[in-house]
């Protein structure tokens, strides 16, 4: 394999800047970390919030909430991962450097730019966001293209979607119009869906046969296939509501059926005495569980936007979560089986999954209850990443090499 890496000139640069997952993991975990207790403050004890009357009337919180975590959480991790991995797939160099440095820097301004007490024009952030996703974009395009590496290409195409649909989203908040935002906060999180049934396909059924020392199931064609064309539809339906209900419970039920069977066959049995597998697995079990719910809850708008958060928490944030702890120790030449001990971290996030999604609808009058104990989980699963995982992200590898 070719070195992609000249080390005189790697070692002359701040280990933070050496690959995409370094800075953007740990920023992203920070600001998940952060973001939460500062939402809860702002919505239910505004009189301690730090945030004050001028910022919450040019960035509404229903507004600020799903998009910080989905286009400032979310997206950085998922471009932390992809740009990192790509430069493995393709053995072509990724950002590192200066370029990382103001990728990142964007991504930061765009979060810290919605945070002011003062009205800015929203071309400003939507300006930095869109350098932030642009960047990644052609970063994985220009990879894949050199190789000729076609299987690979629908991630640029998706980052560019995001991109557009990032655009929209600050659109919405300019006009007030909020019925459009909310199908781009629900097609976001189909579109983050589509993206765990990809990277989770790939990389969860993999990682469990090497460490189980079994041989991993070969994936089955119509089933892979199906599952690809039912998420896509359920991005698209999300966005432009073009289907009647009837047939989006259809999708929603077959699709949390499907990925029950494909789960299945990846042995999530035996994971049971590994946090850094079985994470996996419960993660992406919620999956499943939150469109099979979305599906037989879908005439109940409060059941259906609560389940919403079982997907958002116990899928999504907990994939994030047991992703970047395990990528983290591979990427800096450790032990992945032999890191710090995030088992605690990563029961934290189904807990808050329950606490978020189901709870308020079996004990209504709790609500904020329910919502301040979530958000106390997932302050300590993020809190306890960013505690354990700085020292190691911040630091070169261990073993001399470039990365």
């Amino acid at each position: 394999m070719l070195n992609i890496d000249d080390p005189a000139e790697t070692e002359k640069t701040a280990a933070i800047w050496r690959l995409a997952f370094r800075p953007f993991f740990l920023g992203g975990a920070a600001l998940a970390m952060l973001y939460i207790p500062l939402w809860l403050m702002g919505w239910y004890t505004p009189q301690y919030s730090l945030f004050n009357s001028n910022f919450w009337s040019n960035v509404l919180p229903l507004w600020w909430h799903p998009h910080e975590l989905l286009f400032g959480f979310a997206m950085a991790i998922v471009c932390g991962f992809l740009l990192t991995a790509v430069q493995t797939w393709t053995n072509q160099p990724s950002l590192k450097g200066s370029t990382l440095a103001a990728t990142f820097a964007s991504w930061l301004l765009a979060r810290l730019l919605l945070l002011l007490p003062f009205d800015i024009p929203l071309f400003l952030p939507a300006i930095f966001d869109s350098i932030f996703l642009g960047t990644a974009a052609f970063t994985m395009w220009r990879s894949v293209y050199r190789v000729k590496q076609w299987q690979n290409i629908g991630f640029s195409i998706m980052l560019s979607v995001a991109l557009v649909v990032n655009l929209v989203s600050y659109y919405a908040l300019q006009e007030r119009n909020f019925i459009l935002a909310n199908q781009i906060w629900q097609g976001m999180l189909f579109w983050l869906a589509l993206l765990i049934t990809i990277v989770g396909g790939r990389v969860i059924p993999f990682f469990t046969a090497m460490r189980v020392k079994q041989t991993k199931a070969e994936s089955i064609f119509a089933l892979e296939k199906s599952l690809l064309v039912l998420m896509v539809a359920l991005v698209v339906q999300a966005i432009f509501k073009v289907l009647p209900m009837a047939v989006e419970q259809v999708l929603l039920l077959s699709a949390g059926v499907l990925h029950l069977i494909r789960m299945s066959r990846w042995l999530p049995h035996k994971t049971l005495k590994e946090p850094m597998l079985w994470s996996l697995h419960l993660s992406y079990l919620s999956l499943p569980i939150a469109l099979l719910g979305l599906g037989w809850f879908i005439n109940n708008e409060f059941a259906y936007r609560s389940l919403l958060h079982l997907f958002a928490i116990g899928c999504l944030a907990s994939l994030c979560l047991s992703m970047i702890s395990r990528v983290s120790l591979g990427h800096t030449s450790r032990n992945i089986y032999q890191g710090p001990n995030m088992v605690f971290a990563f029961i934290c996030l189904p807990i808050a999954a329950f606490l978020r999604a189901v709870m308020p609808l079996m004990f209504p009058a709790q609500t904020q209850t329910w919502l301040w104990l979530a958000g106390g989980f997932w302050f300590l699963a993020f809190g306890l990443f960013v505690w354990h995982y700085s020292p190691i992200l911040s630091r070169p590898r261990i073993d001399g090499r470039p990365g």
